[in-house]
């Protein structure tokens, strides 16, 4: 034993299956086991990285700064569900103007769906999605057509259900309790080997999947009180593997501190909040603070008040969360008509952040994103598909409206439906997408930034932008936005 690492040496090759009984018990999953093809109770399998025929040694990456992102969940993308199955709509991304995939989390989570989340095995790809293999495939796959791959992970807790880790050593503390559960030890007894544990698999993520970048999922829920924190050591060290991966960390508002820790990047909910209640008029929950359209105005310039580059916040009208938290998991698209659906595509490829789209956003898909989950132990899926209904009560919804996590059906339904793109409105907002994406990427005052104006009415309504020769007006009274270069309106046939 050194460091707090126990080693076993033993003679199997690549495929042989492995487990480890501790005080005579049954046989556990390795903790970092590669691959756990017969799900989280099943036995570890051997991998072999160095066995995958690579054909990206030319990629360089993206810069961040210049990316149009696409947020997508591997189990609904595409009928089939896996990552060989995405490699067939990846063109789609490439004529919409994508720069960079961000892929939900596929750490190794209970049963065949979910939305990864609850992951318990952080080094293995998912089962149900095709593995190590599929998900090199994927990743080699988008590095052939100029796409950078950014993957999910999440370091403030681990799943309920096949959390086995915790039976090998002081991984997990009730010191730093999460909304999900028990925190990582970052900074108590025996937290080195905790905090090498994280730092190496998401280098080994970047390393033996060649993924260009990390989201680090609620770092606000992530406690360390030690230093450097967690989030600093770890972003130095993807760093030192390449300068070119990147670091993107998910906090509710912008935290210059963040920043300072040598994050690239962070989510913005403000600007969705801000955007959201302008087009919807809800105003309950999270949504009670915002209102006036100086609110959205204030988000635009946030970044340029806390002294924080706009080029290093992520910006989005919808996310998993943002559509997936909702009760039924209605899109924008089922909220607002295409007049707003078309003024938002304008504002947030328009704006000085980094935009982010999720997955169908740019056709109006028609299909929800429900939250789901394939919970094997009775307890944990009652309390969850309870633990939904209670969460909605509170905002009128009755609960035979509120659909079953556990259902089958919610997960099915959340699949995207391709076919909808050959027919209106699908077909002429996708094309709205594809031209406004076309637009910035061709705009150095859109792709790099020129200098912004923000100026906002509440009387009329109105929200005007400017950046540098661009001249954005959004009407939220008539749902209609005037786009103007050089003094001239853009308009588009």
């Amino acid at each position: 034993m050194s460091g707090g690492w126990r080693e076993v040496e033993a003679e199997a090759g690549p495929g042989a299956e492995y487990g480890f009984c501790l005080d005579g018990g049954d046989p556990l999953p390795d903790p970092r086991s590669r691959w756990q093809p017969n799900g989280v109770h099943g036995l570890s399998r051997l991998v072999d990285h160095g066995a995958f025929r690579w054909t990206d040694a030319s990629w360089r990456g993206i810069r961040l700064q210049d990316a149009v992102l696409y947020e997508l969940h591997i189990g609904t993308f595409t009928p089939g569900g896996t990552f060989e199955s995405a490699i067939e709509r990846l063109d789609h991304l490439v004529e919409l103007g994508i720069q960079g995939v961000e892929v939900m989390p596929v750490a190794e989570f209970i049963g065949n769906r979910g939305w990864g989340y609850d992951g318990v095995d952080l080094w293995a790809p998912h089962h149900a999605y095709g593995g190590p293999d599929g998900l090199k495939k994927l990743v080699d796959a988008c590095h052939a057509r100029g796409l950078a791959v950014i993957l999910d992970v999440v370091y403030n807790h681990l799943g309920s259900e096949g959390n086995y880790v915790e039976r090998f050593g002081p991984y997990l503390t009730e010191r730093h309790l999460t909304p999900w559960g028990k925190g990582f030890n970052f900074d108590g007894m025996d937290s080195r080997p905790v905090r090498d544990f994280v730092i190496e698999n998401a280098l080994a993520w970047l390393r033996d999947y060649h993924f260009d970048g990390l989201r680090l999922d609620a770092v606000h829920a992530i406690t360390d009180t030690s230093r450097p924190h967690i989030i600093e050591e770890l972003a130095a060290r993807v760093h030192e593997l390449d300068r070119a991966r990147f670091v993107i960390a998910e906090k509710p508002r912008i935290d210059r501190k963040l920043i300072g820790m040598g994050v690239d990047a962070q989510w913005f909910d403000d600007f969705h909040h801000a955007l959201h209640v302008l087009l919807t008029g809800e105003r309950t929950g999270y949504y009670a603070p915002y209102g006036s359209v100086a609110d959205l105005a204030s988000a635009l310039l946030g970044p340029v008040r806390l002294r924080v580059g706009a080029s290093r916040v992520v910006g989005f009208a919808q996310n998993h969360d943002q559509v997936g938290n909702r009760a039924a998991g209605e899109r924008l698209s089922m909220l607002v008509d295409e007049a707003r659906l078309r003024m938002t595509a304008t504002l947030v490829t328009c704006s000085p952040f980094v935009p982010m789209l999720f997955m169908g956003e740019e056709w109006g898909a028609g299909t929800p994103f429900i939250f789901f989950s394939d919970h094997r132990d009775p307890t944990i899926a009652r309390g969850t598909s309870r633990g939904r209904i209670r969460e909605f009560e509170a905002f009128g919804w009755r609960p035979e409206d509120v659909p079953d996590p556990q259902d089958l059906a919610s997960f099915e339904r959340s699949r995207l439906e391709w076919g909808e793109l050959s027919h209106e409105p699908h077909r002429s907002l996708l094309d709205w997408y594809r031209r406004l994406l076309r637009l910035r990427r061709e705009s150095p005052e859109l792709r790099r930034g020129g200098p912004l104006r923000v100026e906002s009415d509440e009387t009329t309504r109105r929200l005007e932008m400017s950046r540098g020769a661009v001249r954005l007006v959004c009407d939220f009274l008539s749902g209609r936005a005037t786009l103007e270069m050089g003094g001239a309106a853009v308009k588009w046939e």
